[in-house]
């Protein structure tokens, strides 16, 4: 399934949420309608949160099966309800916006390449995968530039076949590029999909749409 939507009036509905195949993050405030939506086409229940008294909870945070990162000690909700028996990370760096900066599956993360050798191994402990620093497309801040889940990979235009390949290879599915929200490159922060369902933003094309379900769905 896949549906367009909007959170909190944006189509960067990347930026405000994180999903994964048990469980989606929301903002606090988030509209009930979009509550609704996520829970419907994802097919999993959705805990709302601030991090750090911030609505950028896909910019924020980064999960797999294994274990979620948040930045500093920022969330005001019991660990337990967060974890569904999950490692809990609250890193202290200088590179905070953890949803941006790291891409992730059960086999392998994408992470920045300012990330220090002792955040990096703390992000592998965590989430249990080797951490590979790189970019995309020339992005460096590789969990805008592009969408994972078990079904594929949608990545930045911008990159090259060489990238496409090394990054099929690296997580061991399809990759294929595309936009999202009439065109825009940073499809990370448009899309968010899991193996149940794929949320896009509205400003989204019926090509673009083709696309995504091609590869997500």
């Amino acid at each position: 399934m896949i549906r367009k939507i909007s959170i909190l009036r944006s189509n960067f509905i990347g930026i405000y949420a994180k999903a994964w195949e048990d469980v989606a993050f929301l903002p606090f405030n988030s509209e009930e309608e979009s509550v609704k939506e996520v829970q419907e086409t994802l097919g999993v229940p959705v805990i709302r949160i601030l991090i750090d008294n911030s609505y950028l909870i896909g910019s924020m945070m980064t999960l797999n099966s294994n274990g979620i990162i948040f930045p500093n000690n920022s969330v005001n909700f019991p660990d337990s309800e967060l974890s569904n028996g999950r490692n809990i990370l609250y890193m202290e760096d200088k590179i905070n916006a953890i949803g941006n900066d790291v891409l992730t599956n059960d086999r392998i993360a994408l992470v920045h390449k300012s990330f220090s050798k002792t955040a990096i191994k703390k992000i592998e402990d965590c989430l249990g995968v080797e951490a590979v620093k790189a970019s995309i497309g020339g992005i460096k801040t590789v969990g805008t530039a592009a969408v994972l889940s078990s079904k594929g990979m949608i990545v930045t235009p911008g990159a090259t076949e060489d990238e496409i390949k090394y990054l099929s290879e690296l997580f061991k599915t399809q990759v294929k590029a595309g936009t999202a929200n009439f065109g825009n490159i940073y499809v990370g922060a448009s899309i968010i999909a899991n193996s149940r369902g794929v949320l896009v933003g509205e400003d989204t094309t019926p090509i673009e749409l083709g696309r995504i379900d091609d590869v997500l769905s």
